[in-house]
């Protein structure tokens, strides 16, 4: 029998890297080890960029891709560095979970609540949801402490925790617009410290229409009464008027009132 040898295969580019900075490494050869690394590193940049922004369409927009991009990399290096070719397994796959990781240390760094909140929030809610799959209702408070059994006061401390105040950036995009211009949380925020400045020209003009052609006594009643929501005894005390009476031009004014109005509805 002739044996025939078969033609040895020239390993890829990728290989022959891995190899000579195996190489470089066991000699102590740092330099060289150094510039092969960055080499490396540049190879499998797609995979970094890849993950990043797949984990980025997860989180809200005031998260920079690039700062994920930037986390990935240093995940790239470790595992570039811990990476054994003769385990068999592709490189592509033994560094996606470190570039995970590694993002995921810089969102957590990024966040202000501790761990232990968010570890009490999803306990919290992981019950909730199982009750309302049980019973197909939200549960009370009550119900989900007897569930997690812990006391009253330590179940008022946990939904506490699991309840965080949150902060947000001004410069996250609110919503899509039609306009090219971008739409951000500073634009729609609203102060509810302030009263609507529409409002109040709204309520200025209702009032005097309503009060046209009263009285003074009859306009400070309506405007005591509704407007500073004081009760009819408190009005007549201040009129100097007793209750029953101040009650009596109240139904006078309601009645006038109401035939002002049918009388405009006429006229649309």
């Amino acid at each position: 029998m002739i044996e025939v040898n078969a033609p040895v295969r020239q390993p890829s580019a990728p290989d022959a890297l891995w190899t000579a900075f195996q190489a470089a490494r066991e000699r102590n050869d740092t330099a060289r080890a150094q510039d092969i690394r960055n080499k490396l590193i540049e190879r499998y940049h797609e995979v970094v960029r890849f993950t990043a922004e797949r984990m980025h369409t997860r989180l809200p927009s005031e998260v920079d891709v690039n700062d994920l991009i930037s986390a990935g990399f240093f995940g790239l290096k470790d595992a570039v560095d811990a990476f054994d070719p003769a385990r068999g397994v592709k490189f592509e796959t033994y560094c996606a979970p470190r570039i995970r990781g590694a993002i995921f240390d810089e969102l957590r760094s990024m966040d202000w609540v501790p761990r232990l909140v968010r570890s009490r929030t999803a306990k919290v809610e992981k019950v909730r949801k199982e009750f309302e799959l049980t019973h197909g209702r939200k549960p009370t408070e009550d119900e989900v402490s007897a569930r997690m059994n812990v006391s009253g006061a330590e179940y008022d401390k946990l939904s506490k925790d699991s309840r965080p105040v949150g902060v947000v950036s001004l410069d996250r995009k609110a919503f899509e617009s039609d306009s090219s211009r971008e739409v951000r949380e500073v634009d729609v925020i609203e102060d509810v410290r302030q009263p609507n400045p529409a409002e109040l020209v709204q309520r200025g003009d209702l009032q005097t229409l309503i009060t046209k052609g009263l009285s003074r006594a009859e306009r400070l009643i309506v405007i005591l009464y509704y407007y500073e929501e004081m009760t009819m005894k408190e009005i007549g005390l201040t009129l100097d008027l007793s209750e029953s009476r101040v009650s009596q031009m109240h139904s006078s004014i309601l009645a006038r009132l109401k035939a002002q109005m049918q009388h405009r509805l006429k006229e649309f």
